[in-house]
């Protein structure tokens, strides 16, 4: 053995030692991702920006349909037509709307997302094994933005902080994510 071999020998030893690090997943991973998720249908779990807690199940149509059904009431938010409808079960009144396109969730029920795009990646990094995301409009930042959290191999979406333009977050997250799914139409019909 040489004098070099005996000199790395403690470095060998000591990468050897820890785990690897995990990477993060390249932006045009994530972006080629989202564009092939078309359906989707998973359980979630909503924190919503005043601590309560809300579950149901989440339907993606992509591009510009989403659809949450909260389990125990009957609470329903759709976005479709551009528009994001927002049903609140205890009302009798017609649902809140207002344009998708002003919403942080555009971005990712974009007809194509590409993370490259000048200023719309405002973070990017390697947390315990995943890879987080934040996205906002680069035309309106002022909208809010959204954090997005993907595990690797295979690429998977597993959840989102939404930060909307009063700073109000709300975060959803998904549990087994079955796509290509068949979601009939009328599933995102705003009435």
């Amino acid at each position: 053995m040489n004098i070099r071999s005996l000199a790395l020998a403690p470095v060998l030893a000591l990468a050897m030692a820890f785990p690897a690090m995990a990477e993060k997943i390249p932006l045009n991973e994530i972006s080629r991702y989202l564009n092939s998720l078309k359906t989707a249908q998973a359980a979630f779990t909503q924190v919503n920006a005043d601590g309560s807690i809300s579950t149901g199940t989440l339907y993606i149509h992509r591009p510009n349909r989403v659809r949450f059904e909260y389990k125990g009431n009957k609470n329903l938010v759709l976005a479709s037509a551009g528009q994001v409808a927002v049903y609140d079960g205890k009302s009798r009144g017609g649902p809140q709307q207002y344009p998708l396109s002003k919403t942080p969730l555009s971005l990712i029920l974009a007809p194509n997302i590409n993370l490259g795009k000048a200023k719309m990646v405002t973070g990017y990094a390697e947390k315990k094994n995943t890879t987080v995301v934040t996205a906002q409009d680069p035309a309106h930042p002022e909208y809010g933005n959204i954090q997005m959290v993907f595990t690797a191999n295979p690429t998977q979406l597993r959840q989102w902080v939404v930060k909307d333009d009063a700073g109000k977050r709300t975060t959803v997250i998904l549990g087994e994510m079955k796509t290509g799914v068949s979601i009939p139409p009328s599933k995102f019909a705003i009435k």
